[in-house]
């Protein structure tokens, strides 16, 4: 049992990208896009619906302490979203895994957690203090990279995988 283990893991380490050309596979700025607007309906699922049934069965409002457990299931849930299912899932949130897209590194091979920890923590943080302009930057640019991408040395690409 230990040894079939140790062959998918080994498997999984040298999983690549064969002709991988980031210009070529790179994820459109729309698809990455529609992919950012999957997770952020998922996220945000948790608290609003919390608000709006607090607001139709009450009469006071959300008591406080229910509103903040709330609110913290949700910050999980982003860490959730946003950092570990990408290190778990070969660079897929949910919304990546419903438009088809994933995190690799440059050179076409699985991202590593260090990247993806980098790259979704620091680089979405230094995205959001530009206000948005670190996303931007994947529609204008030929490879594709946003601002985290190039932090991490990661890209976005397109498509699933197949047997070569």
């Amino acid at each position: 049992m230990a040894t079939a283990a140790a062959t998918i893991g080994t498997i999984l380490k040298t999983e690549k990208i064969i002709k991988f050309t980031p210009e070529a596979l790179a994820a459109p700025f729309a698809l990455r896009c529609a992919a950012l607007i999957v997770d952020y309906i998922v996220l945000l699922l948790l608290p609003i619906t919390w608000l709006v049934l607090a607001r139709f069965f009450s009469d006071t409002g959300v008591p406080d302490a229910i509103g903040a457990a709330i609110w913290t299931l949700a910050a999980l849930l982003v860490i959730l979203d946003c950092v570990v299912m990408p290190m778990v899932f070969s660079g897929q949130s949910v919304g990546k895994m419903v438009v088809g897209i994933r995190i690799v590194r440059k050179d076409g091979t699985r991202a590593h957690v260090g990247a993806i920890l980098a790259r979704n923590t620091i680089g979405y943080l230094l995205t959001l203090l530009t206000g948005g302009l670190g996303f931007l930057l994947a529609a204008f640019m030929p490879s594709g990279k946003a601002l985290h991408d190039l932090i991490a040395g990661t890209v976005v690409i397109r498509g699933r995988k197949r047997p070569a």
